[in-house]
């Protein structure tokens, strides 16, 4: 991996997916790039992961280097020297700690919130992994339950759409966008024997977002994770 802003380990990334409007993800669409989709179907994925030994610049900050992370993302892409650079576009993004969010929402212009939080590991015969986020007094959550071995994602499968993303953008406003690199191997992942969501999506991320509360998800895993890197961000205009 080049020398980055940010490294860590991604780990156990839990993926809820569902079908979306594509006229719902136009107003948060980053300038220079266009909406993606999977066999014509266009996805916003609820997300919740645990970031381990994170460092930035090369360092460790005490009490900012292990925490959770929950999101909701949709699916872009850009074409550059007649390549496409396939990314994502976080709608709203909920870490524990006032300082993550200051930093990602200043150098990235993201849309970062911070908010207690909580995750639960639990290896049996199964697989359990759940995160919580508290909100306004009271806890919202998501969660799987899946064998403990992952398998590999197929070549061209939806699995590998949702996962494998190695360009992120926001929109800072509808003339200007950041965009970035993040590089980590090809994951294996794990398929969902049951599922568990919870979330006050309107107060969270819009009434446009209110569907999702009695959506039925079209896929869920969790990816296994790896080391990943995130590189400075640029700026497009």
């Amino acid at each position: 991996m080049n020398k980055a802003f940010l490294t860590a380990e991604w780990k156990n990334l839990l993926m809820i997916n569902y079908e979306i409007d594509p006229a719902v993800l136009l107003p948060h669409l980053p300038h220079k790039t266009i909406l993606d989709n999977y066999n014509g179907i266009h996805y916003v994925s609820l997300v919740g992961f645990l970031f381990l030994n994170t460092k930035v610049l090369g360092l460790k900050i005490p009490f900012h280097v292990n925490f959770e992370e929950v999101n909701l993302r949709f699916y872009v892409k850009r074409k550059v020297n007649n390549e496409w650079r396939r990314g994502v576009v976080f709608v709203r993004e909920i870490v524990p700690k006032h300082a993550i969010a200051f930093v990602a929402n200043t150098l990235y212009k993201e849309h970062y919130s911070a908010m207690p939080m909580r995750h639960q590991v639990i290896r049996d015969e199964v697989l359990q992994v759940n995160y919580g986020w508290k909100y306004k007094g009271s806890w919202d959550e998501l969660g799987i339950t899946t064998n403990k071995s992952p398998i590999a994602m197929k070549a061209g499968s939806l699995e590998e759409f949702i996962a494998e993303h190695y360009w992120g953008y926001n929109r800072v406003h509808e003339s200007k966008t950041t965009e970035y690199k993040v590089e980590h191997p090809k994951w294996n992942f794990f398929p969902s024997i049951d599922y568990t969501v919870s979330c006050r999506f309107s107060e969270l991320y819009g009434n446009d977002f209110d569907f999702l509360s009695d959506a039925k998800p079209l896929s869920v895993f969790m990816a296994d994770g790896s080391g990943v890197s995130v590189g400075h961000g640029s700026t497009l205009k």
